[in-house]
């Protein structure tokens, strides 16, 4: 395996409690293989992100145990020096936010030959050339002229486009792309979807896609894990979750949204209530309280994730 993720735990500690952000998680991902990541928003998945590559903020976040195995190399065991190595270069992060994460006084060119001279030793000018065809490849017209813009000159979809192309140029084994097309249009979504698509069958590199959008899932995803309140409660191959879906919560989220293979007459079925409070958790399932399944041992004991078939694990009582 590529990263292997066992009994991981961020907490973030408040003047209010401790939020436990992420709760035990564990998961594998091989190399060439896209999984993801799935929830509504709080549910942990930007943590548990932000975890696998140590940038969470201390204070007042910590990871406080498990383990990240990474091309046979554990993650939390390395020094900053050995994990500046690891970052941006065998690990890349397309952030969610692209407004925040390019640096608005240097040119996008500077941006994105950085990564190339400090993790590749590469010369300004074939580095710069370089950067011309990563813009192009995320079908920024006129790259050369774009590469000595400033972010402040792009649109928020460009903007994005230049995240990706960054999170591309080292050719890494594993790329975690938290909400990648959120700023982009349809089309475009779909093309540099297709494009990271294929770079993990060429070059064999994995990705952690982080979304709320099932239908990309649905036709990206080989695996999906589905988070709630910190906790993966559900995991399975992107097929057998959407033929078979075990977990309540996941099919409240099927529910939720629209499909072309329903009556348009038909109304769709929102989620009651709101995703609990990590400071204050209710007892047994976190997601007892908005649940139309639920059942007394719901209110009292926490389920582990358990198998109902081949590779396919849920953290429910239901089918106990």
């Amino acid at each position: 395996m590529l990263l292997t993720v066992k009994n991981l735990q961020t907490h973030f500690f408040t003047q209010q409690g401790i939020a436990k952000a992420v709760d035990n998680v564990s998961f594998e991902l091989d190399h060439g293989k896209i999984m993801a990541l799935v929830g509504e928003s709080g549910s942990g998945k930007s943590v548990t992100a932000l975890s696998l590559i140590r940038l969470i903020p201390n204070p007042p976040g910590k990871i406080i145990g498990g383990e990240i195995q990474f091309e046979g190399k554990d993650i939390l065991t390395l020094n900053n020096e050995d994990m500046r190595q690891i970052r941006g270069n065998r690990i890349a992060m397309i952030f969610q936010d692209p407004m925040t994460s390019l640096n608005p006084v240097l040119t996008v060119g500077d941006q994105l030959t950085e990564p190339l001279i400090i993790h590749k030793k590469a010369c300004q000018s074939s580095a710069l050339k370089a950067c011309w065809n990563l813009l192009a490849r995320v079908h920024i017209s006129a790259p050369q002229s774009r590469a000595k813009a400033y972010p402040h000159m792009f649109s928020g979809g460009m903007k994005q486009r230049v995240m990706i192309a960054m999170g591309l140029s080292c050719n890494p084994s594993l790329i975690i792309a938290d909400e990648p097309t959120t700023a982009l249009d349809v089309t475009i979504q779909a093309q540099l979807l297709k494009l990271m698509k294929n770079v993990t069958k060429d070059v064999g590199t994995a990705m952690i896609l982080i979304t709320h959008d099932l239908g990309l899932v649905a036709r990206y995803a080989d695996t999906v894990n589905v988070m709630y309140a910190g906790r993966i409660i559900e995991k399975a191959s992107a097929r057998d979750l959407y033929a078979n879906p075990g977990h309540p919560y996941t099919k409240a989220l099927m529910a939720s949204i629209p499909r072309i293979d329903q009556d348009i007459k038909i109304k769709l079925t929102p989620i009651q209530g709101h995703p609990p409070d990590l400071l204050c958790l209710p007892q047994g399932c976190a997601f007892h309280p908005r649940c139309n399944q639920r059942m007394d041992r719901c209110m009292k004991e926490t389920p582990q994730l358990k198998s109902i078939a081949n590779n396919h694990d849920i953290a429910c009582w239901i089918n106990e």
